[in-house]
């Protein structure tokens, strides 16, 4: 594709984000990271922009020294986290932005090609070997035929860090955890990510929890559900996502943590 490697402009876990050509940018993913799930982001975000979700517009793949990327339109703009830590936005404003964002997701019809959750759980338990406790695997699997069906669009990776306020308005960014799921299980990844991880690393971990609060009861209103019962519904797919978050390898100081957690919630009550 035309286009040449300009200035870093982002940064995170698995990739680099660079200038590329007027209005585009290469987001080139870092060495170790598994090629189908960077292969994965690329398709689910094309097939998202393309239904009208609020995904960047993605041209195409490059191989740069080796590394893959994807050729994305640059969003001009701070994150939403960043305007949260500096208070150019308040706790409330922002998980009202998340509520609204989140909604608009599971509102978009799932495009063809999206994988359903137990689709998604299968292939990364496959792929985690003996990396978990023995009952585990087989306990998430039964847990997922328990659980009522749905089959909304979900983003899979919801948080302040992966909104982009652009002139536009918000845009999301980092589609790599893109499947068809009930909405309770996009909600239940946030809420892990806001006041499990988050407030490990935040410099006021009370914001992120904070943040978590305004998502749940904004999205409730929005669902015209009362919290309670939105709250209930996103419980069951907990284990769930800390089994991702373990298997992802995010955060390796509280794989203990969350492997006890889970292992509590599998555990067949008295």
């Amino acid at each position: 594709m035309r286009g040449s490697l300009g200035e870093k402009i982002g940064e995170g876990v698995a990739a680099d984000v660079h200038a590329w050509a007027p209005g585009q940018v290469v987001k080139l993913f870092k060495s170790g990271v598994s090629r189908r799930l960077s292969w994965h982001e690329v398709q689910m975000t094309h097939t998202v922009f393309a239904a009208g979700g609020p995904a960047p517009e993605m041209f195409g793949v490059v191989t740069l020294e080796g590394r893959f990327g994807m050729v994305l339109s640059r969003l001009d703009g701070p994150t939403l986290l960043q305007l949260t830590r500096t208070g150019a936005v308040t706790r409330g404003q922002a998980g009202a932005i998340l509520a609204v964002l989140c909604r608009a997701v599971h509102k978009t019809p799932p495009p063809p090609g999206v994988l359903a959750l137990r689709g998604w759980m299968d292939a990364w338990l496959r792929s985690a070997g003996g990396s978990l406790p023995a009952p585990i695997a087989p306990g998430i699997l039964a847990l997922i035929e328990r659980l009522p069906p749905g089959d909304e669009l979900c983003h899979g990776d919801l948080h302040p860090g992966n909104v982009i306020m652009t002139a536009e308005g918000p845009r999301l960014v980092d589609w790599t955890g893109t499947v068809r799921a009930p909405a309770a299980y996009d909600l239940g990844i946030s809420h892990i990510l806001l006041t499990e991880l988050a407030p490990e690393i935040a410099d006021d971990p009370e914001r992120p929890r904070a943040v978590n609060a305004a998502v749940q009861s904004g999205y409730a209103r929005l669902a015209g559900m009362s919290p309670a019962a939105l709250t209930a519904a996103i419980d069951p797919y907990l284990p769930l996502v800390r089994v991702l978050i373990v298997l992802g390898g995010a955060m390796p100081a509280l794989r203990e943590r969350l492997i006890q957690r889970i292992e509590a919630a599998l555990r067949p009550e008295d």
